[in-house]
């Protein structure tokens, strides 16, 4: 991100199927947006981190107040806190316009539904560490109001 607080677009990797930027996000912090229009159903892209035990996630996210880890099964999950993807800014939603998905290991994204350019990508986190201690942020109409 820039220091200015303006979108920022870095160069896409293969496994970046669709252009993003990241920019100040009224939902949380940093935000993706869309930077071309995305069609339903379509692969948005990944994220890449360090691969660690979920016992070490877990301690992490206890260190940290912004925390960027996905438990990828009971024994190991990814941080993309040192990650230069793109997606791993993306913010949760009550009414999320993508969902994550864990396939071979990998952390995907996809589009449910078609994605305007400009649109910030958001996803349901599902559970969280927070265990609804964390005030909801998303806005939407049906928002449950906690993570």
């Amino acid at each position: 991100m820039s220091d200015g607080g303006e979108a920022t677009t870095a160069p896409r990797p293969a496994y970046q199927k669709f252009a993003v930027t990241t920019a100040p996000s009224a939902i949380d912090g940093t935000g993706v947006f869309a930077a071309e229009p995305i069609a339903a159903r379509h692969k948005i892209g990944e994220i890449r981190g360090e691969s660690i035990s979920v016992a070490d996630a877990r301690i992490r996210a206890t260190r940290h107040e912004r925390i960027m880890i996905v438990e990828l099964s009971d024994k190991r999950a990814i941080d993309f806190s040192r990650s230069a993807d793109p997606m791993r800014f993306t913010n949760h939603s009550c009414a999320p316009n993508a969902r994550l998905c864990i396939r071979a290991g990998r952390v995907e994204f996809y589009a449910l539904r078609g994605i305007a350019v400009g649109e910030e990508l958001t996803v349901d986190y599902g559970e969280t560490h927070h265990e609804g201690r964390l005030a909801c942020r998303c806005g939407a109409p049906r928002c449950v109001g906690r993570l």
